[in-house]
C-alpha cells in the first residue's frame, strides 16, 4: 500500500491538474494562480466551482463531464486520493478539471476576490468534538466570502445528523439564504427540482455509496452567504 502511495504521489507531480502548493506558499499568499485560474489555468471566463475534501474527486470529475461550459477544482489534503480524479481527467483529457492538493484551512490562499462561483461541500468530516472546524462553521464561512462571489452558493451533501444540523443553525444563526434542504434527499427530492439541479445531485461519491448501503439518509442544503 505505501509502494502504491509513493508512485501516486509521484505521478501526481507529472500531472498539468494537479497543484500542490507548500504551506510557504499559503502563508505567503504567493500562489500564481490566485486571481488567475481563468486566464492562466483554464483558458476560458466560464464559472469557477470549487469542491472542498474532494477525496477521489468524484463530484469535480462527474459535473465537469456533465458542464464543460464550466470549471471545477478540487481541493483535498489526500494525495492517493485525488490522483483517483486526475488520473480520469487525464485519461478523459479534461480541460475544464483541477486538483489542489492543501489543507482546506488554508483555502482562501489560492483564490482571489470573487474568483469562485460556487462550493461544495461533499461528505465532509463532521468533526462532533470540534464544531470550529466544521467547514460550514463560521470561521470556515468567512474565509469563503473572501473569494466567493456576491450571491454565489454553497452546497452540502452529507450523511451526517451532527454536520447537518449545525449547518442549519449556522444558517439561521447568521441570517444566510436557505434556498432548498432536504433530510432525506434521494427519497424527497423535490418533483418540480430543475433537471440541471436533479442530475448533480444523483452524482455519488465513494462514501456515499457505502452510506447508503449502509441505509444512511443523504442530507443535502442549498444556500448563499450574501
Amino acid at each position: 500500500m505505501a509502494k502504491n502511495k509513493l508512485r501516486r504521489f509521484a505521478d501526481n507531480a507529472t500531472m498539468d491538474c494537479v497543484f500542490q502548493p507548500n504551506l510557504e506558499t499559503a502563508m505567503a499568499d504567493s500562489f500564481p494562480l490566485k486571481g488567475n485560474w481563468h486566464a492562466d489555468y483554464f483558458k476560458n471566463d466560464n464559472p469557477i466551482i470549487v469542491e472542498l475534501g474532494c477525496g477521489k474527486g468524484e463530484y469535480a470529475v462527474g459535473l465537469g463531464k456533465l458542464y464543460p461550459k464550466r470549471n471545477y477544482i478540487g481541493i483535498d489534503i489526500k494525495g492517493a486520493r485525488i490522483w483517483e480524479g486526475a488520473n480520469e481527467v487525464r485519461s478523459l483529457g479534461l480541460k475544464n478539471v483541477a486538483f489542489v492538493r492543501a489543507k482546506i484551512d488554508y483555502v482562501h490562499a489560492f483564490f482571489a476576490k470573487a474568483e469562485v462561483d460556487e462550493i461544495w461541500l461533499t461528505f465532509s468530516d463532521p468533526q462532533p468534538s470540534k464544531p470550529n472546524k466544521r467547514l460550514s462553521s463560521k470561521i470556515f464561512i468567512d474565509r469563503y466570502r473572501q473569494f466567493l462571489k456576491p450571491g454565489g452558493i454553497i452546497h452540502l451533501k452529507t450523511d451526517s445528523d451532527v454536520l447537518f444540523e449545525s449547518t442549519l443553525e449556522e444558517i439561521a444563526e447568521h441570517g444566510y439564504e436557505m434556498i432548498e434542504h432536504s433530510w432525506d434527499l434521494y427519497k424527497e427530492m423535490p418533483e418540480d427540482l430543475d433537471q440541471a439541479t436533479r442530475e448533480i445531485l444523483t452524482i455519488r461519491t465513494h462514501y456515499e455509496t457505502i452510506f447508503s448501503a449502509k441505509g444512511f439518509k443523504i442530507k443535502y442544503c442549498k444556500f448563499r452567504i450574501g
